[in-house]
């Protein structure tokens, strides 16, 4: 009788250990482009919230790495994902020019690779690969289409442009050239690359003022530079309203700027949304389920009228 009762529960802590096996979390490698920045700080909060919100036993868990704004050194934590087999990884990336050799590593290895925030520039993603993004265009034509009717189709502007190396910056300054070709009345007096920072916005600005360059509006490819410029407009004695600003995000600090009337518009970009949809993507690509390969979520214009429906 010892025999059978043994192997009985030899087979039933197989099984048992299997079902464990089955059921164990998900490990998901995440590179972003740099920890510093505020809008990726947002993604990267909200896919950390939401990787713990999934049930026991059918969760994932997310290694973060900081890539410092360092293709080299995001090539190198893709490849240390891939050689502690992870499930899935997920890419937030420094330039997005050069993301085939990322691409490249993650399938020659099978794990499904997931790009966030930032879509390479290559047209067709490879197979095993998907993307969620925003249309960054679409930014560029909202913010500067607002700004185009409070200026009336006349003026002078100053853009100030995200990092070069990201197609972010190239697409959203695209949108807002397609809008001014609608309007002749209205020149570009300046055009240069803050690389997203607050303190580099309001740097070019008072740069501009001392000068004694005049402009109507500052259209900032994101609100850290948007918000930098209402602090060196500020600083130098000009009306708050008097120049009109457009940042891109919709970040808290960005929507307290509308609030207080330092900021004209920005436009949502929303961190939640690409931070759970690309969560959920790198997820199902791990269960090999079939998902659409490239995730887009909307804009949304944020203006003084509605900046309370955002908060």
């Amino acid at each position: 009788m010892k025999t059978p009762i043994r192997f009985t529960a030899l087979a039933l802590s197989l099984l048992l250990g299997s079902g464990a096996a089955l059921a164990a979390d998900l490990k998901i490698g995440v590179s972003m482009s740099q920890f510093d920045d505020t809008y990726l700080t947002n993604v990267r909060e909200y896919m950390d919230k939401h990787a713990k919100s999934y049930p026991k036993g059918d969760g994932v868990q997310l290694q973060f790495e900081d890539a410092r704004a360092d293709v080299v050194k995001q090539l190198s934590q893709v490849e240390n994902f891939i050689s502690q087999k992870v499930d899935a990884i997920i890419v937030n990336p420094v330039d997005t020019a050069s993301t085939a050799r990322i691409s490249k590593s993650a399938i020659e290895a099978g794990i499904p690779l997931v790009y966030v925030n930032r879509r390479p520039d290559q047209k067709d993603l490879p197979k095993g690969v998907a993307a969620v993004t925003s249309d960054d265009e679409e930014a560029g034509r909202l913010q500067m289409q607002y700004i185009a009717d409070k200026l009336g189709g006349k003026g002078k502007i100053v853009i100030l442009l995200g990092d070069l190396a990201n197609n972010s910056t190239t697409n959203r300054t695209k949108g807002i050239k397609e809008v001014l070709a609608k309007y002749p009345g209205i020149k570009i007096e300046q055009e240069q690359t803050g690389i997203w920072l607050r303190d580099r916005g309001m740097t070019l600005v008072n740069d501009w003022l001392t000068q004694g360059r005049e402009f109507n509006a500052v259209l900032a490819n994101n609100d850290e530079m948007a918000i930098g410029a209402a602090m060196a407009l500020k600083s130098a004695g000009t009306k708050p309203g008097s120049v009109l600003i457009a940042g891109v995000d919709g970040t808290p600090d960005g929507l307290n700027a509308i609030s207080k009337g330092e900021m004209t518009v920005s436009v949502f970009q929303d961190a939640k949304g690409q931070g759970v949809g690309s969560l959920e993507a790198a997820r199902k690509m791990a269960r090999h389920e079939t998902i659409e390969q490239n995730i887009v979520i909307p804009f949304k214009l944020i203006t003084p009228d509605n900046v309370k429906d955002f908060k």
